[in-house]
């Protein structure tokens, strides 16, 4: 369920299709407004009187200025949208997609164009059938409408040059990075997480659930596993996660741990059983940042590995880039241990997970820093400040990993500083 509303969340129709329902509601219910004020004979003194021609021509400059509007302002931001991804990177296009303010806007203006032409649908003169009727109030609500859409599209502008400036592509991502290492990490147990150690026994000669697809897996819905694993009174491995990707056949999950380290009571899984199971695991054609805590912090180091690159020798990109992944980084390499468990209402372990080793997700970071970014001294110096940062917070297991680290960096450093 989480999946399907983030997926919702981050298309360009959903909002839109509500809003347009909506709008069409709204607009047959104030043609019905008029029709009852009409027929009750009553005036509504701070509206004025219009003519059919009148409210067809308005209600038409509404309708068509609103859809070209629409039209030309996504047009636009969808090239300056190119030209940013090109420049920090194509993976972010689904920053903006998942934008609510660029939705909403989206909404606002094709809403404004089904309420004007379902509203112009009823304006009726006495050539067109004998009875003349214009829904005044449904008219006068669209004029409002379209004033409000002025504002709307001036911030729209405001937003779309403040979103595609770096540091706001900088900050989406790093939430992103802050969320997915929650996911992965955590400080403590607690009733449903199971932190440090592998809780049960991994078994080799269990029934394996197989992709049907190829794919990278996008997100594991770890509550239905759970509630599958508590009422067949089984453990589910997983085997693909988050970030992995699969072709058809490869092993999603191994299905035959018993809670107790025992024989397996389930000697195989039926077509039914393994649709519920493969539900539970979302594929798609590319890595999301939902879950996949790799490909968040993939995000970050790519917007600075760009701007080290020739074309935009943009170091200070590199620098804050650094100093965003400290967010995450640092309260997890003080106090996170990646999570392996996931338990029933019971108390027992049902679902075991394999994430990454945090040290592997630092040194992905500082590869990055150590590849492209050795000839900028403000680079090496935030990447040492960032070592620093770590070490300083490490507990006794992790405080001598970055060494090795720190030497390159000082090395380089020395290398590059007249």
């Amino acid at each position: 369920m989480r999946t399907l509303t983030l997926r919702v969340r981050e298309s360009f129709w959903f909002l839109p299709a509500v809003v347009g329902v909506v709008a069409i509601v709204a607009a047959e219910a104030l043609v019905g407004l008029d029709r009852a004020v009409l027929a009750a004979g009553v005036e509504i003194p701070f509206l004025d009187a219009l003519s059919a021609s009148g409210g067809r021509s308005i209600l038409t400059t509404i309708g068509s200025s609103m859809l070209t509007v629409a039209g030309t302002s996504f047009s636009i931001t969808i090239s300056v949208l190119a030209t940013t991804s090109s420049t920090y990177g194509p993976r972010l296009v689904r920053n903006f997609m998942a934008d609510r303010a660029n939705q909403a806007v989206l909404a606002a203006f094709t809403a404004t164009f089904l309420y004007a032409i379902v509203v112009l649908r009823s304006v009726h003169t006495d050539v067109d059938d004998g009875t003349a009727f214009v829904p005044v109030i449904a008219v006068h609500v669209a004029v409002l409408i379209g004033v409000l859409d002025v504002a709307v599209l001036v911030f729209f502008i405001h937003h779309i040059a403040s979103s595609v400036q770096v540091t706001s592509l900088q900050k989406r991502v790093q939430v992103d990075l802050v969320d997915a290492v929650h996911e992965a990490y955590r400080e403590a147990e607690d009733d449903d997480v199971v932190v440090g150690a592998v809780p049960v026994r991994a078994t080799a000669d269990g029934s394996p659930v197989r992709s049907d697809r190829d794919g990278y897996v996008q997100s594991i819905d770890w509550q239905r596993l759970v509630a599958w694993a508590v009422d067949h009174d089984q453990v589910v491995d997983v085997r693909a996660m988050p970030g992995d990707h699969v072709i058809e056949g490869d092993a999603l999950l191994t299905i035959g741990t018993s809670p107790g380290d025992g024989p397996s009571a389930l000697g195989g899984l039926d077509d039914r059983a393994v649709a519920q199971l493969r539900a539970a695991v979302t594929t798609g054609t590319a890595r999301t940042p939902l879950q996949d805590v790799r490909f968040a912090l993939q995000q970050l180091v790519e917007i600075a590995v760009r701007g080290l690159a020739s074309g935009s020798n943009d170091p200070y990109t590199a620098v804050s880039a650094l100093d965003l992944s400290a967010t995450a980084l640092v309260p997890a390499w003080r106090d996170g241990r990646a999570v392996t468990g996931y338990r029933g209402a019971d108390g027992t372990v049902r679902v075991v997970v394999h994430w990454p080793a945090l040290e592997e997700l630092v040194d992905s970071l500082y590869e990055g820093v150590l590849t492209y970014g050795t000839e900028h001294p403000i680079v090496l110096r935030a990447a040492l400040h960032l070592a620093g940062r770590l070490e300083a917070s490490a507990p006794a297991s992790r405080r001598g990993h970055l060494q090795h680290t720190r030497a390159l960096l000082e090395q380089h450093l020395a290398t590059v500083t007249p």
